[in-house]
């Protein structure tokens, strides 16, 4: 493997010209020793272990705020390893630490705070953008013009990515709602005067693309996607805008009646690269309303507070009917840099409109209104998340239509207890990965039972509980055999060939556990103690 210090470095970009691109104020300096001009070469995250050499970077130190005199130990930690500044959380109306000035002073590196309504994210993207629009600026090119001395803003860059095309532009977010577009001609096809009109793509549309699945090819893709012209509309172009590993937007070239230029697809590619600090200006300038909608979304679906003023803040009728489903990943633990939920949270953004997305660890959680009477969407939804990640594996499970935002927490549960029933079902060598209640028949019924039945459970003592506690201590063997037996309804055969086992064998267990713990299967109440017993332990 290639080290770190074997790739040659990334040109330096002064730290004057980074934070030009900041028109949000999510980062604020607070002093720079060594003048505004330092350098920067990248960014890192301070907890990325003490053999990474900081040189030239921005370093997020993500442990102790400003505030905290325990904030100087990194400061003077990512000086002695080379970096040029560190970015610290800012605590609104709290000044940084004395001490921590002093650390920054003394080591000679910058120092900055990150506003409490930003997170980590959106100053990671923010940084990175602005470094890779710098560097892009200073490329020669036919798009050469398209830096941070270009377009300043996503109209000026539509019109720019139109010329070196030759093509009609929208540059559109996540949500696909379009935030620029080029001018457009008389031979513009109907889809894109009804997306410019709507200020977003058609449902129609979006439903379209999802069908096809070019959504998920454009939310996974990292180069130009190429659509040929048909009897629907003229040759397009797509690409998708990021900021490392995440997707910020995309920007779609249409042929006005003519065709696109040769040199279309590198125009594009470099359009990419010059929108990212754009679109994360555009997100940044949303952060504020989008931490309050996140905050009630969050309120209404884990039932913390008034439910209709959490509804009213999501821009939502506290008395509209609405669905919640539940998204996870099949592994229990997905590997890192799997982006399997962030492009089930892309495909949920764009099923409707009025979609809510609050993503928490590695669940995905999604309110859905609807519009009238009983609906499927939820269970539509559900399988459309399991399907678009069938590869990875996701399970999807949706909750009942609840009537108004009073009821949104019962639809979450019950979603929530349906991906339950999926895991278990999935642990047993089962293909379902997507369902609503009806879907898992008697399973949710019985997840609700043991639920309840679950503290009674462990609060009790007894034969049973005794067998189960020392036979699990031992390995669990008998408690085994005795749910293979009772899956099987007392066929000792049958039993014993899904435990791979003689039957004599299992016939022994079943009298060890007579014997030795005095547990009768022949008494209905007992068997229906060990059933419990059984799956409780899991």
């Amino acid at each position: 493997m290639t080290s770190r210090a074997a790739l040659p470095p990334e040109p330096s970009v002064a730290l004057r010209e980074v934070l030009a691109f900041d028109d949000g104020g999510s980062l604020r300096l607070l002093l720079a020793p060594a003048g505004r001009d330092i350098g920067v070469r990248g960014v890192a995250v301070g907890d990325e272990g003490p053999a990474r050499s900081l040189d030239g970077c921005l370093v997020l130190v993500t442990g102790a705020p400003a505030s905290s005199p325990a904030a100087a130990a990194p400061v003077r930690e990512a000086a002695r390893r080379g970096a040029s500044g560190v970015v610290l959380r800012a605590v609104e109306g709290v000044a940084a630490a004395p001490q921590v000035l002093a650390a920054a002073e003394e080591a000679g590196v910058a120092l900055l705070t990150r506003a409490e309504w930003a997170d980590w994210t959106d100053a990671a993207a923010l940084l990175r953008s602005a470094l890779a629009c710098a560097r892009a600026g200073a490329d020669d090119g036919a798009a050469g013009r398209m830096g941070p001395g270009g377009p300043e803003s996503l109209s000026a860059l539509a019109a720019a990515v139109a010329e070196y095309t030759g093509g009609s532009i929208t540059i559109e977010d996540t949500r696909l709602r379009v935030l620029a577009h080029s001018a457009t001609g008389p031979d513009a096809d109907v889809l894109r005067r009804s997306t410019i009109l709507g200020g977003r793509v058609p449902e129609w549309r979006v439903a379209e693309l999802r069908r096809s699945g070019m959504l998920r090819t454009l939310w996974t893709s990292r180069d130009v996607i190429h659509r040929a012209a048909d009897a629907e509309g003229p040759e397009r172009l797509i690409i998708a805008v990021r900021s490392g590993p995440e997707v910020l937007g995309s920007i779609w070239v249409a042929g006005d009646g003519r065709p696109l230029r040769p040199d279309a697809p590198d125009a594009l590619r470099r359009a990419a690269e010059v929108a990212a600090p754009l679109l994360v200006r555009h997100r940044l300038r949303e952060s504020g309303a989008a931490r309050r909608s996140e905050v009630a979304l969050r309120g209404l679906l884990y039932g913390d507070g008034d439910a209709r003023t959490h509804a009213w803040s999501l821009g939502l009728s506290p008395d509209a009917a609405c669905a919640v489903v539940v998204a996870e990943p099949l592994a229990a633990a997905p590997a890192p840099g799997d982006r399997t939920l962030d492009v089930a949270a892309l495909q949920a953004a764009t099923y409707r409109p009025s979609v809510r997305v609050l993503r928490d660890g590695d669940r995905l959680l999604v309110l859905l209104p609807v519009d009238a009477g009983p609906d499927r969407g939820a269970a539509a939804l559900a399988r459309e998340l399991a399907g678009q990640a069938q590869d990875a594996g996701v399970l999807a499970g949706a909750g009942p239509v609840a009537a108004g935002a009073a009821g949104v927490r019962d639809s979450y549960d019950e979603a929530l207890l349906v991906v339950r029933v999926l895991r278990e079902r999935a642990a047993m060598g089962g293909a379902q990965r997507s369902a609503d209640a009806a879907g898992v028949g008697p399973s949710l019924d019985v997840a609700r039972i043991l639920d309840a039945a679950r503290p009674v459970w462990e609060a009790g003592r007894g034969p049973v509980h005794e067998l189960v506690r020392a036979d699990l201590a031992a390995g669990g063997e008998l408690v085994r055999s005795l749910a293979a037996y009772l899956d099987a309804s007392g066929d000792v055969a049958r039993a014993a060939s899904r435990l791979v086992v003689h039957p004599n064998t299992l016939r022994y267990r079943l009298r060890r556990a007579r014997e030795r713990f005095g547990v009768d299967l022949e008494d209905p109440d007992t068997r229906l103690l060990v059933t419990l017993a059984v799956r409780l332990s899991g």
